[in-house]
């Protein structure tokens, strides 16, 4: 579908200027000083010939076939000349020009109307608003950029012209090679989808890096980038990710929730690796372009300084990597040639005296051991190391095996020849040890992407008619929130174990009520304006008495009646004191981009301050499930620590997947918080105690 514009034979720059400076003449330079040997026509009513080419007034004057065409004139020409190329048969068009929907709502009205004129022509087109597009293979730059980068393996796109110029900037006095390098503009037409998609398929391709600012459609979004990213790494640089909607958010997991939230869920789902800066993306592309991915989490760190080494070391810590000792035959090996105050372990510390062959020596030996499945070499800049040679000793070791091999060569102006010989042979060398370890940890983890199941989406049908028939009610009452017993009744549907519960009145059916149950009992406020209940006074626990019971429901209706006297009181909820547990939250917020999203995390009033908390898109998969709880800096919690019991985690795996069954049977719903869900010890279950569901639209 992108053939074209890769490929092209011939080319139509309309638009093309005589004036050094302008778009319309840089792009038209850039076609013919970087070698695109196929042909190319100037369109210009006023010049006979433009930068020794012959000009034609419009796309109809050319004699030839045109495969693409370059639009860089005023916006509310655009239409026309999209008209044209759907007469001439061109199906391929890249639009520099802007002032579309970028520029207020009558060039949004105009964008609408240019998607709508080249649907009707027959013409797919990138852009508007953009910078263009690079083939390094075919040798064609249809763009305004102040350079070509260097032939390579890596494809970029970018919703960002600006960004693509300092891409661009960065890559060329490095080398940096690029296979493609595509500006989508406005993407009204071409998205980044389609672009992931003909990247995959592209032989020159060998990683795929992106920058994004949001996408169309999310659910399409990751479907793509879970297939492109099974046969190819895809890695990408998002912006723009404060909290999404303006609305005060009801519950907690809503509050929590937010656009980073959202697209870190989505590339996590979606095999997508996330770069946090521009200087990252740089890194971990240079690392997959380069070197073959690790089959394990296994590496070996050589250094000639102990601190960096440590810096490695700490940096592997907080990684999916792991430092293990050699084997002892190879630490036998290391000590017939390395110094006895060296270290023979991991991190292997060869002194600050070492020279290349010390390098390459102990290189030799580490790569005997198979159950290393990487390797990083340190070097810091030592009065005696020969920093060229020691570079050419790690690409001798690097051509023997096909296990990545990193480098940090520290310091700058000592290490920049070393440096160069590295990147030169397909070696990445690395500022920082930090950089290097975070790096070789995104390959590793793409390892374990590739090497993950098939997905497996259990389905909880529940009652699903009993619960529709509540939300129903609640919709033709026209509520956004569901009464404390019609939650009830939702969750004991899709068969969440809940206390005891009995709705009252008045302060006798309060006894009478606590009386059946059992003391100790709890009383909640029942009113359709209040959801965290606790935060205005509206709950009581352990009440063990007539008395307790009576002053309770007085206190209770009493201050709710004072602090919010515009609040409808249903009546109270008395219910079982369940025994203590672990607390946990779950929930559902509405993604504007990909839908519901399932929220995991630490329960009880100090969520939104702690905010140890984890999401996915829904609908779960079990491993989905198992991952969400294993993020958060609570799991040992659960896992039990001094001696106590471990919770029941399989227990609150299955209340993560019905919790996604019932966002999936039931779109209307917003927001749903499960606060909290009290886990008893292992084989023992979970008790909802306290729930809210608020929904919205048809």
């Amino acid at each position: 579908m992108l053939d074209n514009f890769f490929h092209a034979q011939s080319i139509a720059v309309v638009g093309a200027s005589r004036s050094p400076g302008k778009v319309g003449y840089d792009i038209l330079k850039n076609i013919i000083q970087y070698g695109f040997d196929g042909s190319v026509y100037p369109i210009n009513p006023g010049a006979p010939e433009i930068l020794g080419k012959k000009a034609y007034p419009s796309l109809m004057d050319v004699p030839g076939e045109i495969d693409v065409a370059v639009i860089v004139v005023p916006s509310k020409n655009v239409l026309e000349i999209i008209d044209q190329c759907g007469t001439r048969k061109i199906d391929s068009a890249i639009i520099i020009t802007a002032g579309f929907k970028e520029s207020g709502i009558e060039g949004s009205k105009l964008e609408l109307e240019l998607i709508r004129r080249a649907k009707q022509a027959g013409v797919r087109f990138i852009g508007p608003n953009c910078l263009g597009v690079i083939d390094t293979h075919s040798k064609i730059n249809a763009s305004f950029a102040a350079g070509m980068p260097a032939k390579g393996s890596i494809g970029f796109f970018s919703q960002s012209g600006a960004l693509c110029l300092a891409v661009l900037d960065r890559a060329l006095p490095d080398e940096i090679g690029f296979s493609k390098f595509i500006s989508m503009g406005n993407k009204a037409d071409i998205t980044d989808m389609d672009i992931m998609l003909a990247l995959a398929e592209d032989d020159n391709t060998k990683v795929i890096l992106g920058y994004i600012e949001g996408v169309s459609d999310g659910r399409k979004f990751m479907e793509v980038a879970r297939e492109v990213s099974r046969k190819k790494p895809i890695i990408i640089l998002k912006s723009g990710i404060t909290a999404s909607g303006a609305k005060a958010a009801s519950s907690h997991t809503g509050a929590l929730a937010g656009r980073e939230a959202a697209f870190d869920a989505a590339f996590k789902q979606s095999g997508i690796i996330r770069a946090h800066t521009l200087n990252e993306l740089f890194n971990f592309a240079l690392a997959f372009a380069n070197q073959p991915v690790p089959r394990g989490p296994n590496a070996a760190i050589i250094t000639n300084s102990g601190g960096p080494g440590i810096l490695a070391a700490d940096a592997c810590d907080k990684s999916n990597l792991q430092l293990i000792p050699l084997h002892k035959e190879y630490v036998d090996e290391l000590r017939t040639f390395l110094p006895p105050v060296a270290s023979f372990y991991n991190p292997i510390d060869i002194l600050g005296d070492s020279g290349a062959e010390r390098y390459e020596k102990t290189l030799n030996t580490v790569i005997k051991d198979e159950r290393i499945n990487s390797i990083m070499v340190l070097l810091t800049p030592t009065a005696v190391v020969d920093v060229e040679a020691t570079a050419r000793a790690v690409i001798n070791v690097a051509r023997l095996i096909d296990r990545p091999i990193l480098t940090s060569f520290m310091g700058k102006k000592s290490v920049e020849a070393g440096a160069r010989i590295l990147m030169k042979h397909g070696v990445p060398n690395y500022s920082y040890p930090e950089e290097m370890v975070s790096s070789l940890n995104a390959m590793y983890r793409y390892h374990l992407w590739l090497h993950k199941p098939e997905k497996n989406f259990p389905v909880y049908e529940g009652y699903r008619e009993k619960a529709a028939q509540i939300f129903e009610k609640v919709k033709r009452d026209k509520r956004d929130r569901l009464h404390e017993l019609e939650v009830h009744d939702v969750l004991q549907a899709y068969g969440f174990s809940q206390p005891k519960s009995l709705f009252v009145r008045t302060p006798e059916e309060a006894l009478a009520a606590a009386k059946g149950i059992g003391f100790p009992v709890v009383m909640k406020i029942v009113s359709p304006q209040i959801s965290h209940k606790s935060d205005i006074g509206g709950v009581k626990i352990n009440l063990n008495s007539k008395k307790e019971v009576e002053n309770a429901f007085f206190e209770i209706t009493t201050r709710v009646r004072n602090i919010l006297p515009s609040a409808h009181i249903a009546g109270v909820l008395v219910q079982e004191m369940v025994p203590k547990g672990r607390e946990v939250i779950m929930g559902i917020t509405s993604d504007p981009q990909f839908g519901h999203m399932i929220m995991f995390g630490l329960g009880g009033i100090y969520v939104e301050v702690l905010k140890d908390v984890s999401f996915r898109i829904a609908p779960l998969s079990r491993e989905d499930a198992y991952e969400m709880i294993r993020e958060t800096k609570a799991f040992p919690l659960l896992r039990g620590v001094r001696g106590e019991t471990e919770a029941d985690i399989e227990a609150i795996e299955k209340s993560l997947l019905v919790l996604s069954n019932i966002a999936s049977d039931f779109p209307h719903i917003i927001e749903a918080d499960i606060n909290p869900l009290l886990v008893r010890n292992r084989g023992e279950g979970v008790v909802a105690i306290d729930a809210r569901f608020t929904i919205g639209g048809n």
